[in-house]
């Protein structure tokens, strides 16, 4: 058991309705106590029962009144750390959180500042949390649409650790075998190659599924950039200020009015997407201009995804014929804008021979027309052969995905190897496999891993 006593804000700091002091730690309930005054008198926090609010004030060394709080305690086991917790919610804005949590410091003296993560820490060294559900917390803090945020709930309620047991599980099982045919052959006899073969393909088709699943977890929380290019009074900006649905980008008839990259957000089918809004690229002689286009050559060359803006009414030009010289190489949807004029200078046959094999969407950014295809089109690029499969929608980050393939890596060599090699190879394997799984869930990380990642959360998570 952790015997010391943590304490710190788990609000931003600021102005706000509310502000909240988390404590955690055996007699935390009984060292409030001492410094509460409830509103209704004889009441006793340390007489309350958990998940329990009380009413009253944080009082000061004289008996003075601080703030008028809310204090709720929440009993060991049953509480976010798995020890007594008490959380008190005063009023919102620096002076009043502040002032509480030095009144506890200055009166409790076994009572200390919480380290970044510590009350999640001890939820996973109290047993409350694996390594992967605790994980979970920091991606749904993190999280920047519903489905990131969908996912990192998946987590924490532990739907990975789900798939590592039942992996771990079949692993044990063969372990068993290779153990029982070394100690006793006579008893079991020879190694069942046959249902070790099936156990190692199981194990490689989850593992698979599990390293996709990671591919896609890392789209739906990073998200992707894609850059807006074409050349100038094409749409561009129009074309942005529509996808964000806010007038975010100055769109005038005059060519040129975009000199300088413009960024927004945006939510595409759960992918957070960065729409970046070039500036036209073209020969000119204006130097801020130039500055511009050299600016807008950098961003689709950093870009995940470029969507290409041609015009209807203009017809395609060497000018956009020279930016798709440089954007050849990138993953490219075409848009051909302004199908709602009656004007058309773009033949079918000419898109058919320029743009053979890319995608093309033909709209109207001032109608509203194809933008729903294009956004159907970006998560279809983005997501690939994943988006109509059975793979795992499971949230799955860079070091897990690693341990997932040290663990594949030994299941790969077991697999070409078991007719050839001594039984004791083989078990060296497994447990080099179990042990790969062992970090994702925690079961077999050291201390400074472990340490590593609770710095990731924030004070008083």
């Amino acid at each position: 058991m952790i015997e010391d006593r943590i304490v710190a804000i788990s609000t931003p700091p600021g102005e706000g309705g509310i502000a909240i002091i988390r404590l955690s730690g055996d007699g935390v309930i009984e060292s409030i106590d001492n410094m509460f005054l409830p509103y209704k008198k004889g009441v006793s926090l340390k007489n309350k029962n958990g998940y329990t609010l009380t009413y009253g004030w944080i009082l000061d060394e004289n008996g003075e009144k601080i703030d008028e709080v809310l204090v709720s305690i929440m009993r060991s086991p049953k509480s976010y750390t798995a020890e007594d917790m008490v959380e008190i919610n005063c009023h919102g804005g620096n002076m009043p959180a502040r002032r509480c949590i030095e009144r506890i410091l200055k009166s409790e003296k076994n009572i200390r500042l919480s380290e970044p993560g510590e009350f999640t820490k001890r939820a996973f060294l109290n047993g409350r949390l694996d390594i992967s559900q605790a994980e979970g917390i920091i991606e749904i803090i993190r999280s920047k649409t519903s489905k990131s945020l969908n996912l990192a709930v998946k987590q924490l309620e532990g739907k990975t650790s789900q798939y590592i047991n039942k992996i771990e599980d079949e692993l044990i099982r063969l372990n068993a075998m290779v153990e029982a045919s070394i100690d006793f052959p006579d008893e079991v006899g020879g190694l069942d190659y046959n249902e070790v073969n099936q156990i190692l393909e199981s194990v490689d088709f989850t593992l698979n599924k599990l390293i996709n699943a990671s591919e896609r977890s890392q789209i739906y929380r990073d998200g992707i950039s894609v850059a807006i290019s074409g050349k100038p009074n094409v749409g561009k900006s129009s074309l942005l200020n529509a996808l964000i649905r806010k007038e975010r980008a100055i769109v005038t008839s005059i060519p040129g009015t975009t000199r300088d990259v413009l960024e927004e957000y945006i939510n595409v089918r759960g992918i957070p997407v960065k729409l970046v809004d070039t500036a036209g690229i073209r020969e000119t002689h204006d130097v801020v201009e130039e500055i511009g286009v050299k600016k807008s050559k950098e961003v689709i060359d950093e870009s995940d995804l470029v969507l290409f803006i041609l015009d209807f009414e203009t017809g395609i030009t060497d000018e956009d014929l020279e930016i798709y010289n440089l954007i050849k190489d990138k993953n490219t949807i075409i848009l051909v804008n302004k199908e709602d004029l009656e004007k058309r200078n773009i033949t079918e046959n000419e898109i058919a021979k320029l743009f053979k094999d890319l995608k093309i969407i033909r709209g109207s950014v001032k109608e509203d027309i194809g933008l729903d295809e294009l956004e159907s089109t970006i998560e279809e690029m983005i997501l690939g052969d994943s988006l109509n499969s059975d793979d795992l929608e499971l949230m799955i980050n860079l070091r897990q995905k690693n341990s997932l393939i040290k663990a594949q890596e030994y299941i790969s060599n077991i697999k070409y190897t078991v007719n050839e090699v001594s039984l004791d190879c083989l078990g060296v394997d497994v447990w080099g496999a179990l042990d790969s799984l062992g970090e994702i869930t925690g079961k077999s990380l050291k201390e400074d891993v472990i340490d590593r990642i609770f710095r990731d959360f924030c004070i008083g998570k």
